[in-house]
């Protein structure tokens, strides 16, 4: 998040989060000796008072994005767990190649395994995560186009105007589309993460914010190709 002074102009200013949906509004900061924002104190649109890291909040002129943290979370483990396994396999080849002893790359391969998978059991939890993210999803689509039908049934029997059915239609599309957006988007994360843990690799970042890992060097085995297939079943607005 920038640390720039005008952040300040955003109090009192709505939250939303990165499909539209209104969170709440701007109420104060906690600031750091050195002036850094740690925090963001957000009245939520429920009443509640929440403070949220000022990492999650992105701040573009006076207009405030809350961020989720699933998807930096899934960026740093799909750059990181990559990063651990090309180490471990360049130890693996200077050992082979009698440039370090026995003992010292035990020592570090040991070390290289361990920080794998404290990665990788990390990463689980992340995946279970995103699973209730979108079954989440799932139940509010499934809502809402039940909401819909009833809408369609009681205009159709002449118990609700034409003007109040389209703007309740267009509220009911519009938050159709933005629960589809959030869950394709929550696949995508899934469907990366999954290959990580699956011993594949990705090469190109997942975000423009997010740098790829260094490509491994000439000497080191070449990632395995990563085919993503899209499953069937998506839901649709």
């Amino acid at each position: 998040m920038s640390q720039d002074s005008n952040i300040f102009l955003s109090l009192g200013k709505p939250v939303k989060d990165e499909y539209g949906r209104l969170i709440g509004e701007v109420a104060s900061f906690a600031v750091k000796p050195n002036g850094g924002v740690e925090y963001v104190y957000i009245k939520g649109s429920d009443g509640n008072f929440v403070k949220y890291p000022a990492g999650n909040i992105k701040f573009d002129g006076l207009e405030v994005t809350y961020m989720s943290d699933i998807k930096a979370e899934t960026a740093a483990f799909c750059n990181q767990i990559p990063l651990v396994w090309r180490k471990d396999q360049a130890l693996k080849e200077l050992y082979e190649k009698k440039r370090i002893s026995p003992e010292v790359y035990e020592d570090l391969h040991k070390s290289f395994e361990g920080a794998l998978n404290q990665l990788k059991m990390e990463a689980q939890a992340l995946l279970e995560r995103i699973g209730k993210e979108i079954e989440r999803c799932d139940r509010e689509i499934k809502e809402l186009n039940y909401a819909l039908v009833h809408l369609e049934v009681e205009h159709e029997i002449g118990e609700i105007d034409d003007s109040s059915y389209n703007v309740a239609f267009s509220t009911i599309q519009e938050c159709l589309k933005r629960a589809n957006m959030e869950r394709t988007d929550l696949e995508g994360l899934r469907s990366k993460l999954s290959n990580i843990l699956l011993g594949e690799t990705v090469t190109e970042p997942l975000a423009k914010t997010v740098e790829a890992p260094a490509p491994p060097s000439a000497s080191l085995p070449e990632p395995p190709v990563i085919v993503y297939v899209k499953e069937a079943g998506d839901a649709s607005i």
